[in-house]
């Protein structure tokens, strides 16, 4: 059988990235590229992959087509290294062919952004909430509703081919790019072993998507060029009977990839500025939400897939002209925030450490009502009714520790020759669970002092790591 015609794209991050052409594909067959082309993957070239963060850092303008390309090409270089191990691991059930699974995960690469919409997670809060929904959920619809005859039709990629009694599930890969849930359990259980183990590169410590975006976005924001050792990573990781496992050979590499990844939530997405406009922009949303996007998405498809970045920027540009005095003030607003003129600026920060034994869901800093109301009790009288905002950001060190996407990623202990939680290893052990970060926001710094000094109190002797804006 001769192989699909190849196109190729040069990536900065993984060089030529190859997916199988429509060119001499017989009628009724898919194409990657059919996919790669599909409106609803083309509309994720506007949308940033940094939500925010392009306003702060302005080489980061790098979009969410970028990224699942790179997703993409990230998991046929999983399946090249792991597809035997799965077969081993689930010996005793059937394994689809190479050519499926390579498949399947590919598209769950190149898919799994499918249903972000502006501003990308930002969105989900603000506008999928209200319907129940999230861009996992949305996407998995629009897979299965809107795609699914596409994948269907897939026959073959770069690498490998589907057996000729083999059809992709496009149901398989909207499970796939779904995060376990305790609501998903009853589903999730009755799915085969194989896909199971498939899902830990979508959902666990280290997968497709987020080994791409940490090397896409280090590079792009000029953090690091090449942050971490893909190579040794995938190297040492394979399938087990327990499930994703790493070689105690590469957990420096992967210890490694972690420190980067919290070291990007730090400095890039949590950047003191890209926050301080993620409150902005909360707050313009909040009353322009109606204006924007009103309805469900999952009752207006066709107005979702045109609801973008570059949409949505051009709408809210255009409205200080308009006759109606509403849409007026609220373009003045939105005119302020693409000026960069942002009216929080940061007065004092406070950085908190949890290990596994801290009560974290207990503290005060689990919520930044809480945060508030603490911290307005502890001003001086003259500043209780200061305006200012708290934001707590939430870094997890080691996902999936605790909760249902527990157990999903093990360390092969070669001096035992056994495999074992992942948690037992002393390297990944000394790791926090997660961090906190607490920022306080006033629409000025003069007050700085009074309120590190009100924060400190809150916090007590040694509760925080302190750093002020003065």
């Amino acid at each position: 059988m001769t192989q699909p015609a190849l196109n190729l794209v040069h990536d900065p991050i993984h060089g030529y990235v190859p997916f199988t052409s429509s060119d001499g594909l017989p009628g009724g067959t898919t194409s990657e590229r059919d996919l790669v082309d599909h409106p609803w993957v083309q509309r994720l070239r506007y949308i940033h992959q940094l939500q925010t963060a392009w306003w702060v850092f302005p080489s980061a303008e790098h979009n969410r087509f970028q990224h699942v390309l790179g997703a993409m090409h990230l998991a046929s270089r999983a399946i090249a290294t792991m597809y035997d191990s799965l077969c081993t691991a689930c010996a005793g059930e059937s394994v689809p062919s190479r050519g499926y699974v390579e498949s399947l995960l590919r598209m769950a690469g190149l898919l799994h952004d499918v249903g972000h919409g502006p501003f990308g997670h930002f969105l989900d809060e603000h506008l999928l909430s209200r319907y129940q929904l999230t861009h996992e959920t949305l996407g998995a619809h629009i897979i299965k509703v809107e795609l699914g005859d596409l994948l269907r039709g897939l026959r073959a990629n770069p690498h490998s081919r589907l057996a000729d009694d083999e059809q992709l599930s496009p149901d398989e890969v909207a499970w796939l790019i779904q995060r376990p849930t305790p609501e998903g359990a009853e589903l999730d259980a009755r799915q085969p072993r194989w896909l199971r183990c498939l899902r830990c590169l979508l959902s666990g410590i280290y997968t497709i998507d987020n080994m791409d975006f940490v090397l896409r976005d280090a590079y792009m924001s000029g953090y690091s060029p090449r942050a971490f050792d893909l190579d040794r990573l995938l190297h040492y990781s394979f399938f087990s009977p327990e499930g994703l496992t790493i070689h105690d050979r590469g957990v420096d590499a992967l210890i490694r990839f972690l420190t980067v990844r919290s070291e990007l939530f730090r400095t890039i997405y949590f950047h003191r500025t890209v926050r301080a406009i993620d409150l902005v922009l909360a707050d313009l949303f909040a009353t322009s939400r109606d204006r924007l996007f009103a309805t469900n998405p999952l009752e207006d498809l066709a107005a979702y897939q045109r609801f973008t970045e570059a949409s949505l920027l051009v709408d809210v540009s255009r409205w200080p002209l308009s006759s109606d005095p509403h849409l007026q003030t609220l373009g003045q607003q939105w005119a302020r925030l693409l000026g960069r003129d942002i009216r929080w600026k940061m007065a004092c920060q406070r950085t908190l450490l949890f290990a596994e034994q801290d009560a974290e869901r207990t503290s005060i800093f689990t919520d930044s009502r809480l945060v508030e109301s603490h911290l307005r009790r502890e001003l001086p009288a003259s500043l209780q009714h200061l305006d200012l905002r708290v934001d707590v950001a939430r870094h997890i060190y080691r996902p999936h520790t605790q909760g249902p996407a527990a157990g999903q990623n093990y360390l092969y202990d070669a001096a035992r020759a056994c495999v074992r939680p992942l948690r037992d290893h002393q390297l990944f052990r000394h790791l926090p669970i997660s961090h906190r970060l607490c920022r306080i926001y006033a629409e000025g710094t003069e007050h700085a002092d009074s309120i590190a000094r009100a924060m400190d109190r809150i916090l007590g002797p040694g509760g925080g790591d302190a750093l002020t804006n003065m």
